[in-house]
C-alpha cells in the first residue's frame, strides 16, 4: 500500500467482523508475519562472496538496526549486479511480497494493452458497471485511473485500520469479489483534479486487463487462467521474471494492488527492463512510450506517475515516497507497504531492490539510506 499508512491489527479486526471473515483474516496474519514462500525451482546461487561488502551504503542495511529488517538487497549497476545480499532465513530463491509495488506490474500490463490498440488512456475507462444514464463516473478515464485521480470516494488507512476501504477489500467483509467493492466507490470529486492514492483503483485497473483479453471469460477459474497466461506471455517471460506470482480474489480478479510475489532478483529484472528502456535481452518488451508515461508526473500529483512513485515532492505534505532532497531527480520507484523498493535510476544505470518488513512509520531511515546507497553510485558517463 501506499508508503504512509497505519499498520494492520489483525487480532483487533477479527473482532469487528463476521465470522465468515475469519479465513480471509487468516490468511492476511500469515502474509503479514510468515516469511515468504520459495519459489519452486532453486536459484543459482550468489556468484561471488566479494557481492556482500561491494558497496558500505548497502552492507549498512544488514549491519544499522535503524534499518530495520530488511531481507533482501540486490543493486545492479550497468547490468551488472554488484551487490546481493539475505537475512537469515531468505535466499535468492525465496519469493518475497510486493505489496503495491504489484501497481507498476498492474500498470505494465495496462501499457501492453495500449500499445496493441486494445485500450485508450484518454477515452471513458471499460467499466460498464458506469455505463449507467446519468453516472458522471462514465466520464473517468484510464489516464486518470493511473493517475490515481479518478475523483472516487476512498479510505486507503486511517486512525481505524479495520475500516479503511483497502483493508475491507482485501482481508474483510468485502473480500469475496474486491472489483465490485471497487467500482461501487462514488465520485467524490471531478475526475482528474485529485490525487487520492487508492488500491482499489489498482484493482479496477487489473478487472480492466482481465475483461479486455478474455471477455467471453465468465467464471473466476476461466478469468484466472487469462490473466495467468497472458502475464506469462507478455510480462514474466518476455523480462525473465520466472518466479512472478500473483494472487487472485474468489471472484478471478487478480489482486494487482497488492499481492504479487517474486524473487529479489526478478524484481530486479523488473527494474532492469524499466531503465533499458523496456527492452530485455534485445526484445522490445515495454514500449518506450510508455516507459515515458509511466515516469511523466501526473497533473495532480508532481510525485506520482503511472503507477509509478518519483523522486519528487509529494502533494499535500505528504512524506515523500523516496528521497527528492538529494535526487537524483530522474529516479522513480514501485514500492510497497513495509518497506518493499524497485528504484530505477536511468542517470546512474542503476537499479536497487530493497524488501524487508519494516513499518511505514519507521521508513524514514530506511529512504535516507537509499538514497545514500543510490547517490554513492557515480553517475553514468555521458
Amino acid at each position: 500500500m501506499q508508503p504512509r499508512r497505519s499498520s494492520l491489527n489483525l487480532s483487533f479486526l477479527a473482532l469487528m467482523v463476521p465470522a465468515q471473515q475469519l479465513a480471509a483474516l487468516a490468511i492476511a496474519a500469515m502474509l503479514l508475519c510468515a516469511p515468504a514462500a520459495a519459489a519452486p525451482t532453486p536459484a543459482a546461487p550468489i556468484p561471488a562472496a566479494a557481492l556482500r561488502p561491494a558497496l558500505p551504503a548497502a552492507d549498512a542495511f544488514f549491519n544499522d538496526p535503524a534499518l530495520r529488517e530488511t531481507r533482501a538487497l540486490v543493486v545492479i549497476h550497468h547490468g551488472q549486479r554488484i551487490f546481493e545480499h539475505y537475512a537469515p532465513g531468505y535466499g535468492p530463491g525465496t519469493r518475497l511480497i510486493s505489496w503495491s509495488m504489484a501497481k507498476s506490474i498492474t500498470s505494465t500490463l495496462i501499457g501492453e494493452l495500449v500499445a496493441d490498440g486494445r485500450l485508450q488512456l484518454d477515452m471513458p475507462a471499460p467499466v460498464r458497471e458506469w455505463q449507467r444514464k446519468g453516472d458522471q463516473r462514465a466520464a473517468i478515464t484510464l489516464r486518470q485511473l493511473l493517475h490515481m485521480a479518478g475523483g472516487l470516494k476512498h479510505t486507503e488507512t486511517g486512525p481505524q485500520p479495520e475500516l479503511s476501504d483497502t483493508n475491507r477489500a482485501l482481508f474483510a467483509d468485502t473480500s469475496a469479489d474486491i472489483y465490485a467493492a471497487a467500482v461501487a466507490a462514488p465520485l467524490e470529486t471531478q475526475p482528474g483534479r485529485v490525487f487520492e492514492y487508492s488500491t482499489l483503483t489498482t484493482h479496477i485497473l487489473s478487472r480492466i486487463v482481465s475483461d479486455t483479453i478474455a471477455p467471453a471469460a465468465k467464471t473466476p477459474a476461466a478469468r484466472r487462467a487469462a490473466m495467468r497466461a497472458f502475464v506469462q506471455s507478455r510480462l514474466a517471460g518476455p523480462a525473465g521474471m520466472a518466479s512472478l506470482l500473483c494472487e487472485h480474489d474468489p471472484a478471478g480478479t487478480m489482486l494487482g494492488g497488492s499481492l504479487c510475489h517474486a524473487t529479489a532478483r526478478d524484481w530486479a529484472a523488473f527494474g532492469q527492463m524499466y531503465l533499458d528502456n523496456g527492452v530485455v535481452a534485445g526484445a522490445q518488451v515495454v514500449r518506450p512510450d510508455w516507459v515515458r508515461f509511466v515516469t511523466t508526473p501526473s497533473p495532480a500529483n508532481p510525485g506520482y506517475g503511472g503507477q509509478f512513485w518519483l523522486n519528487r515532492p509529494q502533494v499535500r505534505g505528504q512524506d515523500p515516497a523516496l528521497f527528492p532532497e538529494i535526487g537524483p531527480a530522474d529516479a522513480y520507484a514501485a514500492i510497497g507497504h513495509l518497506g518493499q523498493y524497485v528504484i530505477i535510476v536511468p542517470s546512474r544505470r542503476l537499479v536497487v531492490v530493497r524488501l524487508g518488513k519494516t513499518q511505514d512509520e519507521d521508513l524514514a531511515p530506511v529512504r535516507a539510506a537509499l538514497g545514500r546507497l543510490v547517490n554513492s553510485v557515480p553517475a553514468a558517463a555521458k
